[in-house]
């Protein structure tokens, strides 16, 4: 009699744990003798294990199981020089359809980090190649940082692999396009390392100016970015300007971030003139996008917020949602979202020291659909973490047919929860 699929893939993953487990145990033990004045070493193993409901009738649910195994290594030998590299080995156990061909894994929520702002980068995944059969395993791999940094009186100068983001926004970061993460992304502790040259030049107490080049592929200037940022404080608020030319299209962003009373407010908003160099340009393409909110702790114990997020790249009504993505607000400005108008509370409440209880909700304010994220995390150790939780969609399901229709955005997602285990060193 032969074994069922499920008890094949627990076999599985209960062996990749075991050789997870053993590479982090050796890699502590190396690294626990070792860690001076000028190099640090350090990561982490994080597993997350995500079971999918799928929003369309007759599809039976599917799970992912996916192991990430990061190093971090810091190196600085002068004051005034250092080195950072960090390395990624990611082995992933999921139904065969989320593969999509070969490489790009799906759903988003659990993929692998990686970014079209790299000069080269690693093939990945490792396996299945592109010539072996599609099956239950893959094993993925990122280099995530590789970079030099030269600080000296006038000017930091970063050159390599690193991360790029801005924005204060809780939620979604309109001027966040270069590697954002979506709402429902689990693992967003690092954020993807991106090929740059950069430079940050200190200006008066708390401001400084910020800018760079950020190549993409084989340094092809019309997939690369180019940005000017400017931060400085006055009267107490915090305000940023950015100018960011990515894929021949221009963003103008502003970052206002203060406190009022008790309160912290910000105020996050974008503009994307789509390829205002080319002649034929089509202004109608061009599109808005603002994120506002205020936030409030209570004691240190529950903190709370709400954002606003206006979407003028999104369609209004739902369907449309699917024939506007073609748009370069997607295909090349990191958008995420289909419809225009969101709001987006959330809070945190810790009942004791050890336990953290927290939930969000994305609320789609035109067609009335929601996500809403309850999560429950429980620090076993110093550096041992646990958590559950999960992602809620609520809205009107597709119109079944040869291609679903949508009524709704977030009743068209999947519900997905998930449970995940981290351990640091």
């Amino acid at each position: 009699m032969k074994r069922s699929n499920s008890y094949q893939l627990s076999v599985i993953s209960c062996q990749l744990r075991k050789i997870v487990g053993l590479a982090i145990c050796l890699m502590t033990v190396a690294f626990s003798g070792i860690a001076t004045a000028n190099f640090r070493a350090g990561g982490y193993y994080k597993n997350f294990s995500t079971f999918f409901n799928s929003p369309v009738s007759k599809v039976p649910m599917s799970g992912i199981v996916v192991n990430r195994l990061r190093l971090n290594l810091l190196y600085t030998p002068t004051d005034t020089l250092s080195f950072a590299f960090a390395y990624d080995f990611t082995p992933r156990i999921q139904d065969p359809l989320l593969f999509v061909g070969a490489g790009s894994p799906s759903p988003y929520a659990v993929s692998t980090p990686s970014s079209s702002y790299r000069i080269a980068d690693f093939d990945s995944p490792i396996y299945p190649s592109a010539e072996d059969p599609v099956g239950s395993v893959g094993i993925y791999h990122n280099l995530d940082r590789a970079s030099v940094q030269f600080s000296t009186d006038f000017a930091d100068i970063f050159v390599g692999r690193d991360a790029i983001a801005w924005g204060s926004a809780r939620v979604v970061n309109p001027t966040d396009v270069v590697a954002p993460y979506t709402y429902d992304q689990l693992d967003t502790e690092d954020r993807v390392g991106v090929d740059a040259v950069r430079m940050r030049i200190p200006v008066g107490v708390m401001g400084e100016v910020d800018t760079g080049y950020i190549s993409g592929a084989n340094f092809d200037f019309d997939e690369s970015a180019v940005f000017l940022r400017t931060q400085l404080n006055a009267a107490e608020t915090d305000l940023s300007l950015l100018l960011l030319e990515f894929q021949r299209d221009l963003l103008v962003g502003l970052d206002v971030a203060r406190g009022i009373g008790g309160a912290g407010f910000w105020l996050e908003t974008a503009y994307v003139f789509t390829e205002p160099f080319d002649d034929a340009q089509d202004a109608s393409e061009d599109y808005l996008r603002t994120s506002v909110g205020l936030d409030y702790s209570f004691g240190g114990e529950t903190y709370v917020f709400v954002e606003y997020h206006f979407n003028g790249a999104g369609a209004r009504d739902p369907e449309n949602y699917l024939t506007n993505i073609e748009q370069p607000a997607y295909t090349r400005g990191s958008v995420y979202l289909l419809g225009r108008h969101y709001l987006a509370p959330g809070g945190t409440h810790q009942p004791t020291p050890l336990i953290s209880v927290s939930g969000q909700i994305l609320l789609n304010l035109s067609d009335l659909s929601t996500w809403v994220a309850p999560q429950v995390a429980y620090n076993i150790a110093e550096d041992i973490h646990l958590s559950v939780g999960g992602f809620v969609s609520i809205g009107k399901r597709p119109k079944n047919g040869e291609s679903p229709e949508f009524q709704s955005e977030f009743g068209s997602y999947p519900n997905f929860f998930f449970f995940s285990f981290r351990v640091y060193f």
